[in-house]
């Protein structure tokens, strides 16, 4: 089966995570800057066959986009020009950067490993990933 990519995107990292062939768990997989991330995507599917990119969309409590939406929605357009052929989902992104904290510290990672924005940036988009493979049924 094809993988689908996780996207955790920023104004200045972009986070991106992978699911198993399976579609059972998502894995975190690397950070790249965000300059680089067609780039980085274009040859990640010459080397693997991806069905659907998930990316965090960035809601406030109301439901309503938040401020830096715009960036996102900005990649978007992008994202569609370059893989016309790999269908895009949405996927509320809120406090994933929080669970990321949480799932390092309770993962026993160093302090100094924590620090580091780029590990946030794709534990974030693992989660983003996982929880659309939890509420989506798959064909197993």
């Amino acid at each position: 089966m094809d993988r689908i990519i996780g996207i955790d995107y920023g104004k200045k990292r972009v986070g991106i995570a992978v699911s198993d062939p399976l579609h059972i768990f998502a894995s975190a997989l690397d950070t790249v800057s965000a300059a680089n991330i067609i780039v980085y995507l274009k040859n990640y599917t010459q080397k693997e066959k991806v069905e659907r990119f998930v990316v965090g969309y960035p809601m406030n409590l109301d439901n309503k986009p938040a401020e830096c939406a715009q960036y996102v929605d900005a990649f978007l357009k992008s994202l569609k020009k370059n893989f016309p052929d790999i269908p895009v989902s949405l996927e509320d992104e809120r406090f994933t950067s929080c669970m990321a904290m949480r799932a390092m510290i309770d993962g026993g990672m160093k302090k100094s490993d924590r620090r580091e924005k780029g590990n946030v940036d794709k534990i974030s988009a693992a989660i983003i990933l996982q929880s659309y493979l939890d509420r989506t049924p798959q064909d197993k």
